[in-house]
């Protein structure tokens, strides 16, 4: 298993607009290709303007294979014109569990 860890630094004073729109549109758009959500967070401390989302995969291909898929469906290529301008940084990392981690059902 790996996960993926992606944040995304937004532009100041949208944090509020990319909730809204990932909750309506995104999500419904992003669950059922991309599979297991460990989580989707807003960062309250730190840097702020930070959306963080946590996927876990099967394996590099297994996420290789459901980004493709993602990146090839038309509705998540029309959802992501409209947040891609809210963005101004994103950074991804892939981090692999050690054997005691625990880690939710999904």
């Amino acid at each position: 298993m790996i996960i993926e860890e992606r944040t995304y630094d937004l532009q100041s004073g949208r944090l509020g607009e990319y909730i809204e729109l990932i909750q309506n549109e995104g999500i419904a758009i992003q669950r059922p290709i991309l599979g297991r959500l460990i989580g989707y967070f807003h960062t309250d401390l730190g840097p702020l303007n930070q959306i963080v989302h946590i996927w876990a995969y099967e394996s590099y291909a297994d996420r290789a294979a459901r980004r493709a898929r993602l990146a090839a469906d038309p509705a998540w290529m029309e959802y992501s014109k409209k947040v891609r301008v809210l963005s101004i940084r994103q950074r991804n990392r892939i981090l692999l569990p050690m054997s005691f981690s625990p880690l939710p059902d999904a």
